[in-house]
């Protein structure tokens, strides 16, 4: 036995992936069928690293075979850094001891973050994610006393986008299994919420011609009506019967045709005014005649992330069960450069009667909510109202991919939604919605309001756009400029750099949660 553990030693390799360039693999390449993530707490003040409770247990079963390792390794729990060993357990082929950070760690009032939580979603994600590189078909991965969030960071970890690969580059995504922890339960309902992230990074990361306005129509349908939500489907000619001319506006501009979709889900009484959720749905953003540059334009294929989100958010309710009733409201259109294109200066009149002035059709999200955020309230008469979109290039200068922009008229769905990113680690920032702002949009002569305004607060300004069709409802605007979209600065160690986020689903469901079962901690 000493002998084998030696020749382990010997062996040692840094691993190749960038992302995870904390975890070494303790051998060459082994077929790896099953493997195992093991955490382990940082070493504080005198105390050395301590293993989880599950690790203990492993490390009885090997007679004190994986802490001898661990000593001579020199693990000593940091966050994310560690190993993988091959062949030290006859029923796991591999097994990842990945750094759990500090043990007993919990809410940090500065950060507005629950550490604990969070160091497990990236101890599992990096762990699980070491395991998936070296071939590993099954994943089990210890709870490190918190099963939710090791499910959550795992299941985003390993996710790939595989919808545009060759089956012979289809990368291996490894089945996920909770070790040793009787909190199925909890497993359960973190691998719903990955799961609904990943649906919204698919439809985000889609090319644009995959991802038509019609496509993503009939993606969603697939998604949601096995979940019991209904979905409607409203074509051009309804969508003009209904007058939603600010929707049209922009949609003309391209020859695909779009669709304006209406999903339900009744969790509560029928008679239950629901909470009215409206996502941004431009499948592809070009700027219009106000064309963007050339360069990267290909990201802009996620301006339907916000719809992809609420989608996302949708089924994972439906997944949880939450006694609550929820709508979304879609527009799916792309924003594209022809002749039939709205001009800059053209004047909209819109369900409230008040006139839009398009002067920048580079801001044409706000212009292709407005009159879907003015039907759902007429239509469904919603308890509140949240509409979540990539707007202004404000909150990505501000925030970069740290945290959401919410602007809000409502402090208690302020409170709620920054309880939600506290607990998701996918946290939100409240932005003002002051007079200031809405003066800037409201004040001209020859209209109500214009889409972009006057002065550089260009994300204040939006919001400012979208709190005129909400004079009377609670209301909330999340911004995902900054979030969403591709992860280039800042990289969340379970997700992946260079890809769609789908964020903020999982604070979406968390919200949701929190509304729906208020005395459930």
């Amino acid at each position: 036995m000493n002998r084998l553990r030696r020749t382990f030693l010997k062996s040692i390799i840094r691993a190749r992936s960038p992302l995870v360039s904390n975890i070494r693999h303790a051998c060459g390449e082994v077929p790896s069928v099953k493997g195992l993530v093991v955490g382990i707490y940082q070493k504080e003040g005198d105390k050395g690293p301590k293993l989880t409770t599950s690790g203990e247990k492993l490390n009885e079963r090997l007679h004190g075979g994986l802490e001898e390792l661990i000593c001579q390794t020199k693990i000593d729990g940091r966050l994310g850094r560690g190993k993988v060993f091959n062949n030290i357990d006859p029923e796991y082929t591999a097994i990842a001891v990945v750094g759990a950070g500090l043990e007993g760690i919990g809410f940090n009032e500065l950060e507005m973050l629950d550490e604990g939580m969070e160091n497990v979603r990236t101890a599992a994600g990096i762990g699980a994610r070491s395991l998936q590189e070296v071939g590993c078909q099954e994943v089990w991965v210890d709870s490190m006393e918190y099963a939710e969030q090791a499910a959550e960071g795992a299941g985003l970890a390993t996710w790939r986008f595989t919808q545009q690969l060759s089956k012979k580059n289809t990368p291996l995504i490894p089945k996920l299994q909770l070790y040793d922890s009787p909190e199925l339960d909890n497993w359960t309902r973190g691998i719903f919420k990955a799961d609904a992230q990943n649906l919204a990074r698919r439809l985000s990361d889609a090319a644009a011609n995959c991802m038509t306005p019609t496509t993503f129509a009939q993606n969603a349908v697939d998604a949601l009506c096995p979940c019991g939500i209904t979905v409607e489907v409203r074509t051009m000619d309804w969508i003009e019967t209904q007058r939603l001319h600010s929707f049209l506006m922009i949609a003309k501009g391209s020859c695909e045709p779009p669709v304006l979709m209406e999903l339900s889900y009744c969790g509560a009484e029928p008679e239950d005014k629901p909470i009215m959720f409206v996502g941004k749905g431009i499948t592809f953003n070009t700027g219009g005649i106000n064309l963007r540059r050339c360069k990267a334009m290909d990201e802009y294929r996620a301006c339907m992330s916000g719809a992809a989100a609420c989608v996302a958010m949708m089924r994972c309710c439906a997944a949880l069960s939450l006694p609550i009733n929820i709508v979304c409201i879609l527009p799916l259109c792309e924003n594209m450069p022809s002749g039939m294109s709205c001009k800059p200066g053209d004047v909209v009149t819109l369900l409230n009667n008040k006139t839009m002035a398009v002067r920048n059709l580079d801001k044409a999200g706000v212009v292709v909510m407005a009159d879907p955020l003015l039907y759902g309230q007429a239509t469904y008469k919603p308890r509140l109202v949240v509409d979540v979109a990539t707007l202004g290039r404000g909150t990505q200068k501000a925030f970069g991919g740290g945290a959401t922009g919410i602007f809000s008229n409502s402090h208690y769905i302020w409170k709620q939604f920054q309880g939600a990113g506290a607990l998701t680690g996918d946290r939100v920032w409240r932005l003002p919605l002051w007079n200031y702002y809405k003066n800037q949009v409201t004040d001209e002569l020859g209209y109500d309001l214009s889409n972009d305004g006057r002065g550089r607060a260009s994300s204040c300004l939006a919001a400012a756009v979208l709190s005129e069709m909400v004079p009377c409802s609670d209301w909330a605007h999340l911004d995902t400029r900054g979030t969403a979209m591709l992860t280039k600065y800042g990289i969340i160690p379970y997700l992946t750099k260079g890809r769609m986020t789908g964020r903020p689903t999982r604070t979406l469901v968390q919200f949701i949660y929190q509304l729906a079962c208020p005395n459930h901690k």
